[in-house]
This record gives structure tokens, sequence and C-alpha cells, in this order.
């Protein structure tokens, strides 16, 4: 008997969805009454819609309504189908409407976050400055900034809160996709796009500058020009030598470097 009720919970497992979520049911989104396969494909179509004001995103705790996949039935948001008996997700979430067979993602429902992760619970914590969960890897190994998740990809511009793409936290604690990431230092940018600070290890290249202003003299006319340049990675403010090829920090020899304004000495 519990055979028959383990193959008739199972009936189905993975063979509907779509390409977000393998699962057995459909949602009614409340916002427009329409039926979709995930909030995902909600928002996709909608984003489509040639009014933009008829544009807008599907709120997952607003969903009271599912259609069941394998036999379609409408009927309140849970677990099992009340018709056909199946599990419309193996995995399911009641505060986040979230249906999801593929149970390999080891899906988790985080409190603090307020919506379900996967990876597993044990690999994650909630960083609660940064109000979202991180590797374990970064646990007291990070530079925590206020909601750095609760901000948009400054490549791609995607919210990053509950983005289905991979994150990363750079050396400045300041986040973005990893694909983004990725394409950023293929195309030889090495500074956070948000505060300028470098997010590799550049003492390499700041040796081989060091070489080049050596083997390149400026012209007598500026070869004692001093500026005031800013450090996008100390912050330090300081005077030095002009050169074509970059001002060098004096703190913490970098040359992410900007010219700046002389400061204005108190009278």
């Amino acid at each position: 008997m519990e055979v028959l009720a383990k193959e008739r919970l199972d009936f189905g497992k993975m063979g509907y969805g779509c390409k977000h979520y393998r699962r057995r049911c459909m949602i009614r989104a409340p916002c427009c009454n329409e039926i979709y396969q995930c909030r995902h494909c909600h928002n996709e179509a909608t984003s489509m819609l040639s009014n933009p004001f008829d544009r807008h995103e599907l709120v997952r705790y607003d969903v009271k309504q599912v259609v069941c996949s394998v036999c379609d039935t409408e009927q309140p948001v849970a677990q099992v189908c009340t018709n056909c008996g199946v599990n419309m997700g193996e995995y399911f979430c009641e505060v986040c409407k979230f249906y999801d067979d593929d149970t390999e993602k080891e899906q988790f429902h985080c409190d603090d976050c307020g919506i379900c992760r996967v990876g597993g619970r044990e690999n994650y914590f909630h960083c609660k400055k940064c109000g979202s969960c991180y590797s374990v890897s970064l646990c007291d190994n990070h530079l925590c900034v206020e909601n750095s998740m609760r901000h948009h990809c400054p490549i791609c511009y995607e919210y990053l809160f509950d983005s289905l793409k991979d994150t990363t936290v750079m050396k400045c604690g300041h986040t973005m996709h990893c694909e983004c990431y990725e394409e950023m230092t293929k195309r030889n940018k090495y500074c956070c796009p948000i505060c300028s600070k470098s997010v590799i290890d550049m003492s390499r290249t700041w040796k081989r500058i060091d070489e080049e202003i050596e083997a390149t003299a400026m012209p007598e006319d500026y070869r004692y020009q001093k500026v005031w340049i800013l450090c996008n990675d100390c912050n330090d403010t300081t005077e030095a030598y002009f050169h074509i090829i970059g001002q060098k920090c004096s703190h913490c020899k970098s040359y992410n470097t900007r010219s700046i304004a002389p400061p204005v000495l108190p009278q």
C-alpha cells in the first residue's frame, strides 16, 4: 500500500515544467489572472508587453492558486494535488509558493532572506549586514557592505538578490554576477564598477608600470610637475609627480589613482 502511495506521489516527476524549474503544476498570477509555468515565465512574458504601463512582476508570496499539470485541476497552494494525489513539487515551500522536482539543487528556505535558495543550507550562512546568504567560505572572510546583494548587477543591471545566476563578492564587498565579473576581467577591467577599488592583486602590474615610468622620461616642462591624486584603493590623498603613464600612491603603492583638485587649506 505504501509503495502504491509513493508511486502516486512520484507520478510524472521531472516530466513537467519549464526552462526554469521542473515541477508538476502551474501558477495563476493574481496580478493579471493568467496561468504561467512559474513566476520567471510570467515576468519574462509581461516584460515584453508593448505597453510599458502593462509590464509588471509577480510577487511570489501573493500566489494563491495553482493548476496541477497532471490532471489540470486548479486548487489552493499545497504540495499534493487534491484531485490526482501527485506531488506537484518534490521540494515545496509554503512561504514562497515554490515548487521544484529537481532536489539535487539542495533547495532551502532562508527566513532572514525571506526566499528559497539553492546549494544546501549547511553550505551557506546569512550575513546580517550584507543582507543575504553567502558561502561558508566567506564567513569572517569578506568585507561587509550593507545590503550589498539588494542592488542591481553593475554590469547587466539585473537585480542580484533573487537572481538565478551565480554571484560573486569582490574584495571591496560589492557584488555582481560571476559571468559579468569574468567578462569584465576578460576585457582587462580590474576595478569595481561601483567603488573603483582593485578587485584582484595588481602588484605585478604596478611593478611593470614602475619599470615603464623609469624607462619613459617626461619632457623637461613636465618632469617636476606635481599633481594631487586620490587613490581608489586606499582612499588616501597625496601629491605625486605627474607622469603620462600614471601617478603612484605613496601610501599603498597603487597606480589605481585619479587626479583631483588641490585640497583647500584652512585660512
